[in-house]
């Protein structure tokens, strides 16, 4: 799940916080429990020592150190005896004075080993869904709260049934592409429509979903990916690089307005790389377009068409244009 670079950065600052704040808190109830019960702070700083000035006792006289080290470990048993009688008797738990970390499988490291824990993963896919909230405005945009109500229960000759009941296909499509994300599915899905019928509402969805289920999902438009594309074919410029490789490597890519760009030998390469790349390595990708697969294989090469044809689902979306029914303040009826 090869996340952004700022999104683990500011995760592990997080992560670092929460560390900081959880060990404040510990040597706050520490030194709490240490003006109730004073012998407890003694027999700390006791058990703290016993060992190591036994060892280093018996090393300076030359002598083996076995025997003071098990004087030793029986007077810290003795103590540790006495630590958790003490600390039944006035209300608290025997491990009050041992602390223990947020995240006992990395000690609140975030990784073990090479491979990142799964601490700071989440925190990882919290900052993702806060990012893309910020870029996509996000907000309450979810499954939850599409509202089928702006698209018309009359029956469409052209489409073959209503506007309605093919919204109500694609929100099923998008649900469960989302919901079964990362079971072994290669499905890719190509949403297409005029503008302002909800593609971007459900590409949002799809990603706050997958970026909660603790993938790695970039968000961006036609305009953007390919702009990046260009900084680091002709700029070499390094963030560029790092950015055209999220592109081809996250776990899910979602390609805003496709067809928004201008056309340019560059812009059929970058696409075609995007395309590929993604497909050979088996990774998955949501690309909306007001363009239908037909304008595609016009305006691209055939490449790119056989690819998005063969290899991608394509999700219709019919009706009005919601923006223009809110701002009119039109709901259309059931």
């Amino acid at each position: 799940m090869p996340y952004d670079a700022n999104v683990i950065h500011t995760a592990t600052q997080a992560l670092q916080e929460n560390a900081r704040r959880h060990r404040a808190e510990f040597d706050r109830r520490r030194q709490e429990i240490y003006r109730r019960v004073p012998r407890l702070q003694v027999i700390d700083r006791q058990l703290s020592q016993t060992v190591r000035q036994a060892a280093q006792a018996a090393l300076n006289q030359g002598v083996d150190p076995g025997p003071a080290l098990a004087r030793a470990r029986a007077q810290n048993l003795s103590l540790q005896q006495e630590r958790r009688e003490l600390l039944r008797k006035n209300g608290y738990a025997e491990d009050a004075l041992r602390y223990q970390p947020l995240c006992p499988l990395c000690d609140d490291r975030g990784w073990r080993g090479s491979e990142m824990c799964r601490c700071l993963r989440a925190l990882c896919a919290q900052e993702q869904v806060r990012q893309l909230s910020s870029m996509l405005e996000l907000g309450d945009q979810s499954f939850d709260t599409f509202n089928l109500d702006y698209y018309s229960p009359v029956y469409d000759p052209a489409i073959g049934s209503s506007p309605r009941e093919c919204m109500e296909f694609a929100l099923e499509i998008c649900f469960t592409f989302a919901n079964r994300f990362g079971r072994k599915s290669r499905q890719n899905l190509f949403l297409t429509g005029a503008p302002g019928l909800g593609k971007t509402f459900l590409s949002a969805s799809i990603a706050r979903v997958v970026s909660e289920k603790g993938y790695s999902v970039v968000y961006d438009s036609a305009v953007n990916v390919f702009q990046r594309f260009e900084a680091q074919r002709f700029n070499r410029d390094e963030r560029a690089e790092a950015d055209v490789q999220r592109y081809c490597t996250c776990d899910l890519m979602i390609l805003d307005d496709l067809g928004s760009e201008m056309l340019s030998p560059l812009v059929h390469a970058s696409l075609y790389q995007l395309v590929n790349s993604r497909l050979v390595t088996g990774r998955q990708t949501v690309i909306s377009s007001n363009l239908s697969l037909s304008d595609v294989a016009k305006r691209y090469t055939p490449q790119v068409a056989s690819r998005l044809e063969g290899d991608y689902d394509a999700v219709h979306f019919y009706g009005e244009d919601i923006r223009k029914q809110k701002k009119h303040g039109n709901s259309l009826p059931l």
